[in-house]
């Protein structure tokens, strides 16, 4: 495939109101179906003009009744191939898509995930979506983490999605299973960054980003938890990360969790369970956010797989076997 374009022509005329307000910020008001660093990309490139007179520099001031113009054009990145790859749709409109992920599938090609992704998918059941950055992808799920994932089909839609994540206004709560009885809920607000040796891992860091997770207990095991988790924030492996910070990570994730740990007086079936559930027990299971365009709002359920329905299955049969360690 080759990169195609696409163009883009806007006009308006400056409000009186915006008066001394720089040409980058008076463009990002007036034309907010596209964000501020696209515009200023879009002044530097000589794509604007005011009052027909090209403009390059986003600091230029307004005084107010100017005439603006944008004609630019929006690269349609044809790197990555569109693939017949099924999605599980749990809504669908002109704008926005909201996808139940399972686990296995990768959201992004990259190193190691050259095609086969949420994002060749995308490309292929909706092919106009090639023009939006990063096919609408807004944020992202671990390959093996399953749940809800909301996708822009369209430039406004991804833009609006973008700021509301930015401002912490997307609701997001994930189920997850973790090692030791967790008695009482809290909040883990500790940073994260990239850990100083491993370079495919995350660790809570004093110069990393902000992080904030909310948890509470929706069942005791004897040696397990079964959680319900709210993010504030949407750092890499925010979850994994802190529920391993608190000593109680989660089953099945290797990366931060380690060897499977089996309790004392653990049956066959537990053993198994234990050993052989290869990913770690996370699940998105709820999505709220207002719509990008019309500013319903909108929320979304997903759930849980088979596979940890059948976890908690097995949790629930050897606590009623042996009771509960409070160890």
């Amino acid at each position: 495939m080759t990169d195609n374009v696409e163009s883009v022509e806007l006009d308006a005329i400056v409000p009186e109101s915006f008066y001394g307000k720089r040409l980058d910020q008076a463009l990002a008001e007036l034309f907010p179906d596209y964000s501020r660093s696209r515009i200023k990309d879009w002044i530097l490139a000589g794509n604007v003009s005011v009052n027909d007179v090209n403009v390059s520099k986003p600091r230029e001031k307004l005084v107010g009744g100017e005439s603006v113009a944008i004609n630019a054009q929006i690269e349609v990145h044809g790197s990555h191939q569109a693939q017949d790859i099924e999605l599980d749709i749990v809504y669908e409109d002109d704008d926005i898509l909201v996808i139940n992920k399972p686990r296995d599938l990768v959201v992004h090609p990259g190193a190691g995930n050259a095609d086969g992704t949420i994002l060749n998918a995308l490309l292929n059941h909706v092919p106009d979506i090639a023009t939006v950055p990063r096919a609408g992808i807004v944020h992202r799920l671990d390959k093996d983490t399953t749940g809800l994932m909301v996708v822009a089909k369209t430039i406004p839609a991804q833009t609006h999605l973008v700021e509301q994540l930015q401002a912490r206004e997307i609701s997001r709560e994930y189920e997850a299973v973790v090692y030791g009885t967790m008695v009482a809920g809290g909040m883990v607000d500790q940073p994260i960054g990239r850990h100083p040796t491993k370079r495919t891992s995350m660790a809570i860091r004093e110069t990393g980003k902000l992080a904030t997770t909310h948890y509470r207990v929706m069942e005791k095991f004897r040696a397990h938890t079964h959680l319900r988790l709210k993010l504030e924030t949407g750092r890499t492996h925010q979850i994994r990360v802190h529920m391993s910070y608190l000593k109680h990570p989660l089953v099945g994730d290797p990366l931060y969790g380690g060897r499977p740990k089996l309790p004392k007086r653990a049956g066959p079936d537990m053993v198994h369970m234990l050993r052989t559930f290869n990913r770690q027990a996370l699940h998105a299971a709820q999505l709220e956010l207002a719509h990008p365009i019309s500013g319903e709002w909108m929320g979304w359920q997903a759930p849980l797989p088979d596979d940890m329905v059948e976890l908690l299955a097995v949790l629930k049969q050897d606590t009623e076997e042996h009771g509960v360690d409070w160890e």
